[in-house]
């Protein structure tokens, strides 16, 4: 008995962290959240497909765009970020990679990075993918895409 409940424990503490790693990094993994809160807050849902863990080209904008502080501060005011991630090497709960799934299916998505702007509606207004130059040029499309 005293091992399922450390085991309970165990599963809450990881889930709790994952949470909190989240919200601090400013990444959701719920797209129903994400979507509601888009909504309420008039801004725009920002969907990163990626493969975090294998992707050369998602770890590059990660790398020269989503964690540049450009980006952060944009973000912060005009995006809900949404992470469809499809790890090889990373532990993923099974309801996450089923939801992760259907949503890659329902934008048609078939290859990474993958980005899918919606409105606060969950109107889609465009799709875009890796692109050279950093935060300035990738910020600029997504004001592009909130203008139409």
């Amino acid at each position: 008995m005293k091992q399922i409940w450390s085991s309970i424990l165990a599963i809450c503490l990881t889930a709790s962290a994952v949470w909190a790693e989240g919200k601090e990094s400013g990444w959701l993994t719920d797209h129903k959240a994400a979507q509601q809160q888009a909504k309420e807050e008039k801004k725009l849902l920002l969907m990163d497909f990626t493969g975090s863990d294998w992707c050369s080209w998602c770890i590059k904008l990660h790398k020269e765009v989503f964690s540049q502080k450009d980006f952060v501060a944009y973000a912060k005011n005009n995006l809900i970020l949404l992470e469809v991630d499809f790890p090889q090497n990373k532990p993923q709960a099974k309801a996450l990679k089923k939801n992760n799934e259907a949503l890659q299916k329902k934008y048609n998505v078939e290859g990474y990075p993958t980005i899918i702007v919606l409105d606060g509606e969950g109107k889609q207004l465009g799709t875009l993918g890796y692109q050279a130059g950093g935060p300035g040029p990738f910020i600029e499309k997504l004001k592009a895409l909130k203008k139409n």
